[in-house]
C-alpha cells in the first residue's frame, strides 16, 4: 500500500492526515520536508518497510494494551499480578524471545514483529491504566448519580478523561516500535535497520550516520503527527 503509489502521493496523504490531526500548517510542512529529505537520500523503500513494521506493531499493541489497561484499572489484584510481568517484558534482553520466534516462524518480518510487540505492549497497558485509575471520584459519582451503567461510566466518563494518557501510550508505542527496527533487521526484517546493520558489519561510519539520521527524521515526524500537547 505504501510502495505501489508514487511516493509523492503517499507524502501528500501523510501531510493531509497531519493537518487533520494537528490543524497546524507548520507541522504539516515539517512532515512534507521530512519525507522529501528521505526521498532525496534514497531511503524511501526502507522507510516504507519500517513504517509497515511500526504501524503493524502499533495496531497489535494498542488492540491488546488498551483493554488490558482498562481491566487492570478496575481490578487492582490483576494489575498487581501484571506489574512483574510487564517489568520482565521490558527488561528481558530482546534476543531471549527472538530465539523461539525464529524457531517457530523463521527469519523475516514475523519474529521482528513479535519481539517488537513483546517489548512495546507494556507501555499502552501502563498508560491506559494510569489514565483510567486517575479519573476523579467526583466525576464517577456524578455519573452514577445520573443513573449511568458501568459501561456508560467507562465510555462517557473514564475513557474521555483518560484519552490524553491513551494518546501518550500510542505515541510511546510508535517511538518504541521504531527503536526496534535495528533489532528486527538482525533477524531478517526489511527496513531502515538493514543499512545500519550493514554499516556495522562494514565499519562504515558514513552509512551508519546517514541511515541513523533517517531513523531520527522518521521518529520526529511520527512524534509531531501524534503530538497531544498544546498546539504551537
Amino acid at each position: 500500500m505504501l510502495q505501489t503509489p508514487h511516493p509523492l502521493i503517499v507524502v501528500a496523504v501523510f501531510v493531509a492526515l497531519t493537518y487533520a490531526l494537528q490543524r497546524s500548517w507548520k507541522t504539516a510542512l515539517l512532515i512534507a520536508l521530512g519525507f522529501l529529505f528521505i526521498i532525496n537520500q534514497g531511503y524511501w523503500e526502507e522507510t516504507t518497510e519500517s513504517l509497515t513494521l511500526v504501524l503493524s506493531a502499533c495496531v497489535v499493541c494498542m488492540g491488546i494494551g488498551v483493554p488490558i489497561g482498562i481491566a487492570a484499572a478496575h481490578r487492582p489484584r490483576l494489575y498487581a499480578g501484571l506489574r512483574p510481568v510487564l517489568d520482565l517484558m521490558q527488561t528481558l534482553p530482546t534476543f531471549v524471545y527472538l530465539i523461539p520466534a525464529i524457531v517457530f516462524f523463521g527469519i523475516g518480518m514475523v519474529p521482528g514483529l513479535i519481539a517488537t510487540v513483546i517489548f512495546v505492549v507494556p507501555a499502552p497497558i501502563r498508560l491506559t491504566y494510569l489514565g483510567v485509575v486517575n479519573t476523579p471520584t467526583a466525576l464517577i459519582e456524578a455519573g452514577r448519580a445520573f443513573g449511568a451503567t458501568p459501561w456508560q461510566l467507562l465510555y462517557k466518563v473514564e475513557l474521555p478523561y483518560a484519552l490524553p494518557q491513551i494518546m501518550a501510550g500510542l505515541n510511546q508505542t510508535i517511538m518504541l516500535s521504531l527503536s526496534m527496527v535495528v533489532i528486527a533487521a538482525l533477524v531478517g526484517a526489511d527496513g531502515l535497520g538493514v543499512p545500519v546493520v550493514r554499516a556495522l558489519n562494514q565499519v562504515n561510519t558514513a552509512l551508519g550516520f546517514e541511515s541513523g539520521l533517517v531513523i531520527v527524521v522518521v521518529a520526529i515526524m511520527l512524534d509531531r503527527m501524534l503530538h497531544t500537547g498544546p498546539r504551537q
